[in-house]
């Protein structure tokens, strides 16, 4: 099954389409998503996530209506932004990451020992008690991927999740966003060497996806044109 797939997908933002007649398929384990600013690649994620609803067309994720299933999605499909404070809502770190199982059916012992493994896996069990917003900006992504991670999504989409980051903190949550731990991965992006470590790539042009394939390829032509 395909993460997900569209059909002359249509979103309109008050009186203008921001996405217009988008068909394409999302076949590999990562996705990058690229193109100029104002295209419609952070529309088209948080249509994908749930977040804005189509005006027309079809959109499939992981096999699911998300206007139908939004409740079920929500438990599946997981997002990451590129500003962490929009994500943090806790006054300390563990009780952040604890936040994201709310909604989990979880013995407090099972909840804990979730946050524990999460906060293990970024690095950031020394963090535990720190008030979450006295953390560094790549503390901060870190935090708010642990949130995104510890629900153990089937998918994630990432909106420029790198971009406010240093050379070496974007390549941790890189690093973080495409291992795989059994998630797919949507991933919204300027950084075209981050979209080029992706399997495949799709190109947004004034609200059209004019191009799907191989990363390198999409990532190659992309340049191409704008080196003209």
């Amino acid at each position: 099954m395909s993460p997900v797939r569209a059909a002359h997908l249509t979103v309109r933002l008050g009186d203008r389409a921001v996405l217009r007649d988008a068909t394409f398929e999302l076949t590999a384990r990562t996705v990058a998503v690229i193109g100029d600013n104002g295209s419609g690649k952070s529309t088209l994620a948080r249509a994908i996530s749930g977040l804005v609803r189509r005006s027309a067309g079809e959109l499939e994720v992981l096999g699911r209506d998300p206007d139908r299933d939004a409740a079920t999605l929500r438990r599946r499909v997981a997002l990451v932004l590129s500003d962490p404070d929009a994500q943090i809502l806790m006054p300390t770190v563990a009780e952040d990451v604890a936040l994201s199982l709310r909604t989990e059916n979880l013995s407090r012992a099972e909840r804990d020992a979730r946050v524990a493994s999460a906060l293990a896996r970024f690095g950031l069990t020394d963090l535990a008690d720190r008030p979450s917003h006295d953390l560094s900006g790549g503390q901060k992504q870190l935090l708010a991927l642990c949130g995104a991670f510890v629900r153990e999504p089937d998918l994630v989409v990432a909106d420029e999740p790198t971009a406010f980051l240093d050379a070496r903190n974007a390549r941790v949550v890189a690093d973080h966003l495409l291992a795989d731990t059994g998630h797919a991965l949507v991933l919204v992006t300027h950084d075209l060497a981050l979209a080029r470590r992706c399997a495949q790539a799709v190109l947004v042009e004034d609200g059209r996806v004019s191009a799907s394939g191989n990363a390198v390829d999409v990532v190659a032509a992309y340049e191409e044109a704008f080196a003209c």
